[in-house]
């Protein structure tokens, strides 16, 4: 009798746990379908649908990795639609940014080459073109750092340099420039400089050629925008950061425009300049980030902008 019962609890039992197996199994299944109903959404472009199970559940573990992809790739898609909406901005810009500097440029020289101005009005026009002409290719430099950029091509050689000596290395390509004045509303204007180098080392880890583009944009972003008429580069190590800043006296930035201004194609207010790209900036940006450094700015209105590059100095 005893035997009995014991097996009669044990047909009950194992008839429980089939019962229960058998719903578990279908709940997994139902779950399992509604994971692909949504992965098909997700395929078909809904980046918002997430798969919901409590914690509990025995599919909970496999949702959550994909809810994680699911995410992941929403964030890359993203990132492809913001690159594709900014070349296509770039492409649109192109037609009035290089095309009509270009036209001007071309009006210029071939008045000079006819003959239809002679004399010093000759040699103005001679000299309006080469300014021009320098704009066009610092126009089209900034382009090339972009589309270089952002493709698979871009590799940093990163090595220890010495800061110091590769600043002034930069900065004398930059004296004749400043000597010779700049174009500013259709007049030549020197604009005068300082440049503040210890005599010390300043070993730093960084990428040569990449250190070279950011501070001459930093430069090209002060003599095409701010409106200066001096311009101060200062070199110097704070809390085992190697510090460049390099500061004007210009027109300043306003505000609710200097959170922005490293953003791509972002371009101030008119009072600095409806020049350049809105490039420059950003790629000085995703420069010193790949390098392991920063960059950001102070501005005040009417007194000028600063911008502080830094990275760890190499030990």
């Amino acid at each position: 009798m005893y035997g009995e019962m014991i097996a009669i609890i044990l047909s009950v039992v194992s008839a429980a746990a089939v019962c229960t197996a058998i719903y578990a199994v279908r709940r997994v299944k139902r779950q399992i379908l509604m994971m692909r109903d949504i992965l098909r959404e997700v395929k078909e472009g809904n980046g918002n649908r997430r798969i919901l199970l409590a914690s509990h559940e025995l599919a909970a573990p496999l949702a959550y990795e994909i809810n994680a992809i699911i995410l992941d790739y929403e964030g890359q898609l993203m990132d492809y639609r913001q690159t594709e909406e900014t070349n296509r901005q770039l492409m649109t810009s192109l037609s009035h940014d290089v095309r009509t500097p270009l036209t001007t440029l071309i009006g210029y020289l071939d008045a000079a080459h006819k003959g239809t101005v002679e004399g010093k009005e000759k040699e103005e026009y001679i000299g309006t073109a080469r300014r021009k002409a320098h704009d066009l290719k610092a126009y089209i430099d900034v382009l090339f750092d972009w589309f270089k950029l952002n493709s698979d091509e871009f590799a940093l050689e990163m090595e220890t340099a010495e800061a110091g000596e590769l600043t002034r290395d930069i900065l004398i390509d930059w004296i004749p420039v400043f000597e010779d004045g700049q174009a500013k509303r259709g007049e030549l204007h020197g604009i005068g400089y300082t440049v503040d180098i210890p005599e010390r080392a300043f070993p730093v880890r960084l990428d040569k050629e990449g250190y070279r583009r950011i501070l001459n944009n930093l430069i090209q972003n002060i003599l095409s925008h701010a409106q200066a008429s001096e311009i101060w580069v200062t070199l110097s190590e704070e809390e085992g950061l190697f510090q460049c800043r390099v500061r004007d006296n210009g027109v300043g930035i306003r505000s609710g425009d200097l959170g922005h201004i490293f953003e791509r194609l972002y371009k101030c207010d008119k009072g600095r300049s409806e020049k350049g790209s809105g490039l420059g900036l950003s790629i000085v940006k995703q420069l010193a980030q790949r390098m392991g450094g920063s960059v950001r700015a102070e501005s005040k209105e009417g007194e000028g902008t600063e911008f502080i590059l830094e990275f760890p100095m190499a030990r």
